[in-house]
C-alpha cells in the first residue's frame, strides 16, 4: 500500500455527511472534507455536492500517517472526474495574445452597442 502524502490527489468513497462536512475513506485511511474545503462559495448543504457512497477525487490537505487520518479538499479539483479526462490540455503558442490584442476593441464595440440601444 502506497503511503499517502500531502498534496496527493486520491480516490475516496464518501462514508458519511454532517453539517460541517463529509467523511470519506480510501485504503486504510479515513478523512474529513470540511465544509470550507468543498467550495469557495457558500455551502448551504453538503448533500448538494456529495452523497454517501459517491466515489470522488480529493486533494490531501494534511495527513496523519500514525492514526491514518486525512484532511481533504475538493474545491480546487474536478472531484467527480472519472479519470478518463486526466490528460493535460496542450498549451497553444499564442496563449493569451489574441485576448490581449482584441480585448480593448471588443469592449469598445460592446459599449457602443449598449449605448445605441438606450
Amino acid at each position: 500500500m502506497k503511503k499517502i502524502e500531502k498534496e496527493d490527489v486520491v480516490k475516496v468513497i464518501v462514508t458519511g455527511i454532517q453539517k460541517y462536512g463529509a467523511f470519506a475513506q480510501t485504503d486504510n485511511y479515513e478523512g474529513l472534507i470540511h465544509i470550507s474545503e468543498i467550495s469557495y462559495g457558500y455551502v448551504k448543504n453538503v448533500n448538494d455536492y456529495v452523497k454517501i457512497g459517491d466515489e470522488i477525487y480529493a486533494k490531501v490537505v494534511d495527513v496523519d500517517n500514525e492514526d491514518n487520518h486525512l484532511k481533504l479538499s475538493i474545491k480546487d479539483i474536478d472531484y467527480k472526474n472519472d479519470g478518463s479526462k486526466l490528460e493535460r490540455m496542450e498549451e497553444t503558442k499564442n496563449g493569451f495574445k489574441p485576448l490581449k490584442d482584441n480585448l480593448e476593441i471588443w469592449i469598445t464595440e460592446k459599449i457602443k452597442e449598449i449605448t445605441n440601444k438606450m
